[in-house]
C-alpha cells in the first residue's frame, strides 16, 4: 500500500508538469477483458481420462478449442466466464505430459505449467480376504496416486449395489484413502469394487460384511505397527533397533516397514512404548548422523509419558525436522540407556461396540470476522501473525499455542464470494503455501452451497514453514471476503441425555504443580498483557461469566483458591479443599471445582486483573464446560 501512495504521489507530481501520460502508464486497473489470451493456472496439474479440471487465465470468452499433450483436441467444454474454462481431461494425453494450448480463430496461448499423468495402482489394504469388518468401520487402501478413486461399489442391506461417492472418503494424501462402510450394509460375504476416473475397476478383498451393531462409537486408539516379541532385550547405546522402509533394507534393521507405513511416520504422529523405570532415548538414524530434536527424552522431558506401570510412552513428531532429510536411506534407530522397546504405535480410528452415540465435526474458532473488515482485492489486510512475533501489522495476533498447532495440523478458512481466488501467503509475499491459488475446482476449496467456500490448510512441510513466523500469514486473492479461521475436529458425542464437555484450556503436559504461584492465569483475549498462560477468545470469556465452568484437577488433597491475577479478591471468599460444597472426588486421582461466577464481586475486576487458578497440592488439567 505504502509503495501504491508513492507511485500515485509520483504521478500526481508529473501530472502538474503536464505530463500526464504518465499516470496512464502507472493505473493499475486493468480490466480482465483487455488482458488478451492467457493462461495462467489450471488444476489439477496430474490428471487421468475423464478427471474434471479448471483452466484460469484471460480473454477466454471467444475460446473454441483446447489442445492437450500428444495433439489431443477438446471442443466440448464449459465456459464458466473470461477467465475460467472447466473441462474433463480427454483420452489418449502423452503419458510423458506437457503443456495444454487454448484457441480462439486467431490466436493461441499455452500453459506456463505442465499437465503430468497419473495411474492409480493399489498395493494393499488394512483388510485381508477372509477378514471380517461391520457398518460404521473403515478399511484404508493403499497405493499411488489413489486421488482418481472416485466411487466404490458395496451391497446394501437388502444385496443390491449401491456405489459410495468420493465425497464420502477421507484421503491422506494420495498413497491412502480411507473408506467408511455403510451401518446397514448387506450381512454377508462379497468382494466391492473401486472405480476410477479413467475406468478401471479395482476389486476391494473378499471380506465378511456385518451390519453396524446398536449403540456402537467410534474411538481413537493408539494400535500398534511393530511389537516387541520378547526375542530382543535392553539397548546400552545399541544398534539393535533399527528400522528401514521397504526399498532401503541392507539387512541391518530389526524389521522392514511397508512404504505406507514410513510415509505415515514421516508425515504423522507416531508413539514409542519402552519398559523402563528411568529411560534415555534418543531417536536418530542407523548412521548415527542425526538426531531428532538433538535432544535425549528422559524423565520430565516434554513429549514423555509416564504410565505409571513401568513404562513410558514418547509421543514423536518428525514433521520438519532434519532427520527427515536422511531416513529412506540411512534408516531410523531407537537407542539409549536404561530402557527396552516394547512396541511403535499409531492413531487408528476403531469402531467399539456399545454406548449409544455418534461421531461429530466440532468447529474450534480461532478468529472470526466481525463485520468490520470487507473483501481482499489483493490487499494485506488479513494478516495474521503469533503473539510472540506480532508487530502491529497484523488483523489478529494468535496466541502462540494456537499458532503451533495451525503449524502441526490441519485449519480451515471460510470465506464469502461467488468466484473466489484465495492465496495463502506471508505478510512479505515471499512464499505462497503450495505455489498455488485455489479456485471453484481447485482440491481443497469446498463450495458450500450457500454462497461460501472452505479452504482446507495443511501447512506439512511446505516452505512457508520456514517463515511464517517473522513474516506472518496473510490470506489474500480476489472477489471474497474472509470470514473465520477454525480448526474442525471429528468427536464422539454421546446419545444419551449425559452432558457432554466442551473444552475451554487443556494442560499439554509443560506446565506443573502449583504451590501458590501464578503460573495458571487466564485472560480474556481482549485483554491478554503476555501474563497469561492462555487468552480466552471473547466470546467463551463471556460464556464463563455467565453460567458455569469446571476445573479439573490432578492432587490427593488439593487447596483450591479461585482469585485474580492481582491476588485481589476471591471467588466466594474461600478456599476449596476435601469435603467443601462444589468440589467433587472423582475417584480416579483428579478433582473437578464447578464455578459459577454470579454476582460475585470478582466479576468487576476480572476482565481487567484476569482469573487465576492457585492454591496447593495440585496440578490443573483442564477448564470446560458441561453442554
Amino acid at each position: 500500500m505504502k509503495k501504491i501512495l508513492k507511485y500515485l504521489g509520483i504521478c500526481l507530481s508529473v501530472a502538474m508538469m503536464g505530463a500526464l501520460t504518465a499516470c496512464d502508464i502507472l493505473n493499475p486497473v486493468i480490466e480482465p477483458e483487455d488482458l488478451g489470451l492467457g493462461i495462467k493456472v489450471f488444476f489439477p496439474t496430474k490428471v487421468v481420462t475423464n478427471q474434471p479440471m479448471t483452466i484460469n487465465g484471460s480473454g477466454f470468452k471467444d475460446v473454441t478449442e483446447i489442445e492437450f499433450p500428444n495433439g489431443v483436441k477438446v471442443t466440448n467444454f464449459e465456459l464458466v466466464g473470461n477467465d475460467m474454462i472447466r473441462v474433463n481431461a480427454p483420452a489418449g494425453i502423452a503419458s510423458d505430459g506437457g503443456k495444454i494450448i487454448v484457441r480462439t480463430a486467431t490466436e493461441q496461448a499455452e500453459s506456463p505449467q505442465l499437465l503430468s499423468v497419473g495411474k492409480t495402482l493399489v498395493s494393499g489394504f488394512s483388510k485381508q480376504a477372509g477378514d471380517e469388518i461391520q457398518g460404521g468401520e473403515q478399511i484404508t487402501i493403499y497405493g499411488t496416486d489413489l486421488e482418481f478413486i472416485n466411487g466404490v461399489e458395496l451391497l446394501d442391506a437388502d444385496g443390491n449395489p449401491v456405489v459410495l461417492s468420493d465425497a464420502a472418503f477421507y484421503r491422506k494424501g494420495t498413497s491412502s484413502v480411507v473408506i467408511t462402510i455403510p451401518k446397514k450394509v448387506f450381512e454377508g460375504t462379497f468382494t466391492g469394487k473401486l472405480f476410477t476416473y479413467d475406468g478401471q475397476e479395482i476389486l476391494l478383498p473378499e471380506l465378511k460384511y456385518k451390519p453396524a451393531a446398536e449403540g456402537g462409537h467410534w474411538e481413537t486408539q493408539l494400535v500398534p505397527f511393530w511389537e516387541n516379541d520378547g526375542s530382543h532385550g535392553a539397548v546400552s547405546w545399541s544398534g539393535d533397533y533399527r528400522f528401514a522402509c521397504e526399498g532401503f533394507s541392507t539387512g541391518e534393521e530389526i524389521t522392514i516397514l511397508s512404504a505406507d507405513i514410513w510415509s505415515r511416520l514421516k508425515s504423522e504422529t507416531f508413539y514409542l512404548k519402552v519398559q523402563s523405570d528411568n529411560p534415555q532415548i534418543r531417536v536418530t538414524t542407523g548412521w548415527w548422523s542425526t538426531t531428532w530434536t538433538g535432544n535425549d527424552f528422559m524423565p520430565g522431558s516434554e513429549g514423555l509419558t509416564d504410565n505409571g506401570d513401568g513404562t513410558f510412552t514418547l509421543e514423536i513428531n518428525l514433521a520438519g525436522d532434519p532427520i527427515l532429510d536422511v531416513m529412506d536411506v540411512q534408516h531410523l534407530l531407537f537407542t539409549g540407556d536404561r530402557f527396552t522397546p516394547v512396541a511403535l504405535l499409531l492413531p487408528e480410528d476403531v469402531w467399539v461396540e456399545g454406548g449409544g452415540g455418534h461421531m461429530e465435526i466440532v468447529k474450534t474458532s480461532i478468529w472470526k470476522n466481525d463485520g468490520s473488515h470487507g473483501a481482499v482485492s489483493w490487499s494485506g489486510d488479513y494478516r495474521f501473525s503469533n503473539e510472540s512475533n506480532k508487530t502491529g501489522e497484523e488483523i489478529y495476533a494468535i496466541p502462540d499455542d494456537v499458532w503451533e498447532k495451525m503449524k502441526g495440523g490441519t485449519f480451515y478458512v471460510d470465506v464469502q464470494g461467488e468466484n473466489p481466488q484465495v492465496r495463502v501467503t506471508t505478510g512479505w509475499w515471499s512464499t505462497t503455501w503450495t505455489g498455488n491459488d485455489y479456485m471453484p475446482g481447485s482440491e481443497g476449496l469446498t463450495d458450500n452451497g450457500d454462497g461460501t467456500w472452505t479452504l482446507a490448510v495443511t501447512l506439512g512441510d511446505d516452505p512457508i514453514m520456514e517463515v511464517i513466523d517473522v513474516q506472518h500469514l496473510l490470506v489474500t486473492g480476489d472477489r471474497f471476503t474472509p470470514l473465520e479461521l477454525y480448526f474442525a475436529e471429528e468427536i464422539w458425542v454421546g446419545d444419551s441425555d449425559a452432558p457432554q464437555e466442551e473444552l475451554i484450556w487443556e494442560n499439554d503436559g509443560s506446565h506443573g504443580a502449583v504451590s501458590w504461584s501464578g503460573d495458571y492465569r487466564f485472560a480474556a483475549d481482549a485483554n491478554k498483557t503476555g501474563e497469561e498462560i492462555y487468552a480466552i477468545p471473547d466470546d467463551v470469556w463471556a460464556q464463563m461469566k455467565a453460567g458455569t465452568f469446571y476445573v479439573d484437577v490432578e492432587a490427593e488433597n488439593p487447596q483450591i483458591r479461585i482469585t485474580t491475577g492481582w491476588w485481589s479478591t476471591t471467588w466466594t471468599g474461600n478456599d476449596y479443599m476435601p469435603g467443601s460444597e462444589g468440589l467433587t472426588d472423582n475417584g480416579d486421582g483428579t478433582w473437578t471445582l464447578a464455578v459459577t461466577l454470579g454476582d460475585d464481586p470478582i466479576m468487576e475486576v476480572i476482565d481487567v486483573q484476569h482469573l487465576l487458578i492457585t492454591g496447593d497440592r495440585f496440578t490443573p488439567k483442564k477448564l470446560y464446560f458441561l453442554k
